[in-house]
């Protein structure tokens, strides 16, 4: 069953198995909690003395199109926000990247809005590359493009050493253009024994707006990223060994050829949960 609470938002379960989705009578959702598996060895999760953590719970629902199913951290995680910082209308140029300062970047909430104004400068899409995850790994935040790489460095450390880069790159299609997203964590760690694994998917927008909307939600080992208002959403699981705690950093980036607009950034640190 599930409890509200004034205050904020408490779900009590009694046995509980990994991911799973339960209707929130209460507020008339439909509520996902998803299971976050460990990246690090089997050797490095006896020491630490546990396996696995729940996601942020989400509400999922059919998105206007309804081709697809959207999700979106449930509201009331936005209780937790402090420290508001935000940046607007500012040009991103090619190879550029820029420090959002006065976050705890380790723990926060970040949501960014991109401006793509020539889309026609994008790189042709090869009609072999229908693989997303395979097209994120070949293209991964390192290799510069058009119209992309940008978005965001999460859990990065200074000069960049260690970074989880969750970014957009778009392409020209056969007749339309397609945005790819991709959670690359081939730097995220100099602990060569985590699984770096770069995760990607093709983000359904429409390109008439000339807009792209990111948001991650950031917690010391975990990056949970939502692109188009939560068309896509990927999660990863990050062990840094530098760009942690307050040695951890949050940037904006773009390392195409053509500038990007961030027509608005907003980004919190996060105060701890309480858990029950």
């Amino acid at each position: 069953g599930s409890v509200e609470g004034d205050s904020g938002l408490r779900y009590d379960y009694g046995k509980y198995y990994a991911s799973k989705t339960f209707f929130d009578d209460f507020k008339n959702r439909r509520i996902l909690t998803g299971w976050i598996n460990e990246s690090s060895s089997v050797a490095d999760d006896i020491k630490k003395g546990w396996s696995g953590v729940h996601a942020i719970p989400r509400k999922i629902w059919l998105a206007r199109s309804g081709k697809q199913l959207v999700q979106w951290p449930v509201v009331e995680i936005e209780k937790l926000r402090a420290n508001h910082v935000s940046l607007a209308n500012k040009l991103l140029e090619g190879g550029s990247v820029i420090e959002v300062p006065g976050v705890t970047a380790a723990q926060a909430d970040v949501e960014v809005s991109f401006e793509i104004k020539d889309f026609e400068k994008a790189e042709v899409l090869e009609p072999s590359w229908t693989n997303p995850q395979l097209l994120c790994s070949r293209k991964g935040a390192s290799v510069k493009g058009s119209l992309g790489p940008f978005g965001l460095l999460v859990l990065a450390s200074e000069g960049l050493k260690e970074r989880t880069a969750v970014f957009f790159r778009i392409f020209k299609g056969h007749k339309k253009y397609v945005v790819l997203m991709c959670s690359d964590q081939s730097r995220s760690s100099l602990n060569q024994d985590n699984d770096m694994t770069t995760y990607g998917a093709f983000l359904d927008v429409d390109n008439r707006q000339h807009k792209l909307s990111l948001r991650s939600l950031i917690d010391h080992s975990i990056v949970e990223s939502f692109g188009g208002g939560g068309k896509v959403c990927i999660t990863s699981r990050v062990y840094p060994t530098l760009a942690i705690n307050k040695a951890a950093r949050l940037y904006v980036f773009n390392y195409g050829s053509q500038s990007i607009k961030i027509s608005k950034l907003n980004a919190w640190s996060m105060k701890t949960a309480k858990i029950n």
